[in-house]
């Protein structure tokens, strides 16, 4: 068994244009004779490796805390993909509940809508959104208002194309409309 940690270190990792960076402060520091450390945070849910919820881009969609665990688990398929991802290029992964794609890739309006009817659950990629460098809005739409799960900000470089275990747990953020998420990969266990 291998376990591959797909997940961008949060303070180094890539943010989407106009985003808060995340960051960081000491609040307890041993190193100042405090008796423990502790850190708190300041970030965008949207950074880094996370998860998309509905309420993204639905106004009255489903927010994280209320997601199914059940599609952020389980068996999956990583698969090369260059430019836009259209519904032709999703055709033969029918039936594939967990798609990540890898590469310098993004969906295509008709690769967002195609999902649900081909039974593609969760579809995760390494670019910070899944329109890529177009307009977020319709793609987003079209994948989310269908219940869609979207894993942004993978990190796939080191990964072979296969099948694979998938665990991408989002924090638990009442409300929220993401979270970011430690997503692994475990080769050699579950079936597609």
């Amino acid at each position: 068994m291998r376990i591959y940690d797909i997940t961008q270190e949060l303070f180094s990792c890539h943010v989407y244009p106009g985003d808060l960076a995340p960051s960081f402060r000491r609040v307890s520091d041993m190193n100042e004779g405090k008796v423990c450390n502790i850190t708190e945070l300041e970030m965008n849910a949207h950074n880094g490796t996370h998860v998309d919820a509905p309420r993204h881009f639905v106004k009255d969609g489903i927010p994280i805390e209320a997601l199914d665990l059940e599609t952020l688990t389980g068996p999956c398929t990583v698969t090369c993909f260059d430019g836009g991802i259209t519904r032709e290029k999703l055709l033969p992964y029918r039936g594939t509940a967990r798609l990540l794609a890898k590469g310098n890739c993004w969906l295509e309006l008709d690769g967002a809508e195609a999902l649900s009817e081909l039974g593609i659950r969760l579809f995760g990629l390494e670019n910070q959104s899944i329109a890529g460098d177009n307009p977020p809005t319709p793609v987003h739409v079209a994948a989310l208002s269908r219940g869609i799960i979207a894993v942004e900000g993978l990190v796939l470089s080191e990964v072979p194309e296969g099948d694979y275990f998938l665990f991408a747990a989002p924090l638990k953020l009442a409300g929220s409309d993401g979270s970011p998420c430690r997503a692994l990969l475990i080769e050699g266990i579950g079936e597609v």
